[in-house]
């Protein structure tokens, strides 16, 4: 039962929640920006394909998720740059050290599992002077709210497919050893221990 749960019920939510509209101006932002060699951590169910531009010569798409992947390979269009999908984790990516120019991730990084070594990775196969470019939910500033993020967070975890709601991408981007050349924080509308939003560019 558990596994139906993450391998089939899981996707299908998370493919649902993503759709929202008040999404969509984050992700024609960050998606677009991307140029060259584009890693997709957590592509998904393939929501942000429509947003990347001629600047995006290759895409590689990676998630650990076969049921959302074959979402995605269903919403490539002919005229979209060459789309090649990468079943694993951000863990332990399938690329090789600085081929990449852009690297994009979308509301993703709350739920990898070991999320230091994923940066890690993103920045050994990003070249030198590549781009992350991030938009991603995490630690409100208000200490009430992030309070009540620390307590719901073990719950949350189980019941959203392994999201966290309290982590602080910019800090852990900074551990990862990226700078961050761009950042834009605030709330979306919504519950306020899931929709406080940074979105921003790091490089490597």
């Amino acid at each position: 039962m558990a596994r139906l749960y993450e391998d089939w019920i899981v996707p299908a939510l998370v493919d649902w929640s993503m759709r929202s509209k008040r999404l969509m101006p984050f992700r024609g932002r960050v998606v677009s920006a991307a140029e060259g060699r584009v890693l997709e951590i957590g592509i998904g169910s393939g929501l942000n394909l429509p947003f990347y531009t001629a600047q995006a010569r290759q895409i590689f798409g990676l998630d650990p998720s076969p049921a959302l992947l074959a979402r995605a390979r269903s919403r490539v269009l002919p005229t979209q740059p060459r789309v090649q999908f990468l079943a694993g984790s951000a863990e332990q990516i399938p690329l090789d050290a600085c081929s990449v120019d852009s690297a994009v991730m979308t509301w993703v990084g709350c739920s990898i599992p070991d999320i230091a070594r994923a940066l890690d990775e993103i920045r050994r196969v990003l070249r030198p002077g590549g781009r992350l470019l991030f938009v991603e939910h995490g630690r409100a500033p208000q200490q009430k709210i992030a309070r009540w993020q620390d307590r719901l967070d073990p719950l949350w975890v189980r019941i959203a497919g392994g999201c966290h709601i309290n982590r602080s991408p910019d800090v852990l981007l900074r551990q990862a050893g990226l700078r961050i050349d761009r950042l834009e924080t605030g709330y979306i509308p919504g519950p306020k221990i899931t929709t406080f939003l940074y979105e921003g560019l790091a490089t490597a």
